[in-house]
Order: structure tokens, then C-alpha cells, then sequence
């Protein structure tokens, strides 16, 4: 079974980008696909220091779903051109070994019309931790975040672009996940 990790990269209750990933999950698990959700607003961590390599249980926690995932989704608002301080402190605990070679989509919502340098950047990070990014990505802006009462994004094109880009990651999800395996035997 395929196990996605899904990282909520903002501490502002109810943010967009939550809740873009909480949809995204109600997307996923009726595909028979592994979900876990780690809400940074509610698993919160310490700075990251190199000078302490006995990490806080909750660092610890994330540490071992991103081992355990196949592929993972990093979403952040953007904050001043840029990722949120909060997922980059969280990236700053990952050891390469923990995302190479897995699939990364990276998500992103903002103020302004789209997120787009929150993205470049978060995909330097992934290249960096030796992830594959996913080719496509995700930026909802101001206006086209908006959910209903059950969580749905109100916007159609939107919940189309969403769903055709987690399409997207999920094959090369699996196509990667083959190969991985294939390699091995």
C-alpha cells in the first residue's frame, strides 16, 4: 500500500494551505493510499540546532513518517517572497537519506494572486535533500482558497488543477516505488 506524507508547513488556524491538504487527503484515501497529515500548527518544534542531535519527540515523529513514506507533499503559505519560517525549520531537521529518491509536490497559498517564489524555493530545498519534485505544483491565491462547509474548494477550476496534479504525483508515486523495488531485487 502506498503511504503519502502530507506537511502542513503554516501555524495560523484554519490556513489555506491546510486546508488545501486536508482536501487533498479526503482526494487520496478512497484510493486505497496511506495518509498522514502532519498538521506544524499542531505537532509544533523546537529550532533546529545542530548542536542537539537528541531531537524533540515531535521531530522525532516526523522524522520517522517521511522514513516510512513513498512520497511526500510540503505545503506552505508564502510569506515575504519565500516558504514559511516554520516549514524551513522543519526541513532543517531532515537528513538527505529520509527523501532521496521519493517524490515531492510541493504546494503553496498566498495573499496575492499565486505563490509561485514560495515554490521555487521549496523545490531548491528537495533538490537539496536529494527528492525528486514532482514537475507540477500547486499554488492557490487569494480568492481561489476558499472552501465550502464540507471542505470542498469552491473554486472548479481549482478542485480541477488539484486533482489533476495529485494524479499526477500519484503515478509518478508508483512509477518511482516500482522502480525503487525493481532496483533491489
Amino acid at each position: 500500500m502506498m503511504r503519502i506524507t502530507l506537511v502542513s508547513g503554516s501555524n495560523r488556524a484554519n490556513a489555506a494551505s491546510t486546508n488545501l491538504l486536508k482536501y487533498m487527503q479526503g482526494l487520496l484515501e478512497p484510493q486505497n493510499i496511506t495518509v498522514t497529515l502532519i498538521d506544524l500548527a499542531q505537532l509544533p518544534l523546537p529550532l533546529f540546532t545542530p548542536d542537539n542531535w537528541d531531537f524533540h519527540p515531535n521531530a522525532k515523529h516526523m522524522l520517522d513518517t517521511f522514513a516510512e513514506s513513498d512520497g511526500i507533499v510540503l505545503a506552505t503559505p508564502e510569506y515575504h517572497g519565500s516558504l514559511s519560517g516554520v516549514l524551513k525549520n522543519a526541513l532543517d531537521y531532515v537528513n538527505p537519506t529520509l527523501i532521496a529518491g521519493k517524490p515531492v509536490l510541493s504546494v503553496s497559498s498566498a495573499g496575492g494572486p499565486l505563490g509561485v517564489s514560495s515554490l521555487t524555493h521549496l523545490q531548491t530545498i528537495v533538490r537539496n535533500l536529494h527528492g525528486i519534485n514532482c514537475s507540477e505544483w500547486i499554488s492557490v491565491g487569494f480568492g481561489t482558497q476558499a472552501f465550502d462547509a464540507d471542505g470542498v474548494l469552491a473554486d472548479e477550476e481549482v478542485r480541477t488543477r488539484v486533482s489533476d496534479v495529485l494524479e499526477s504525483f500519484v503515478q509518478l508515486t508508483r512509477t518511482l516505488g516500482t522502480t525503487n523495488l525493481a532496483a533491489f531485487k
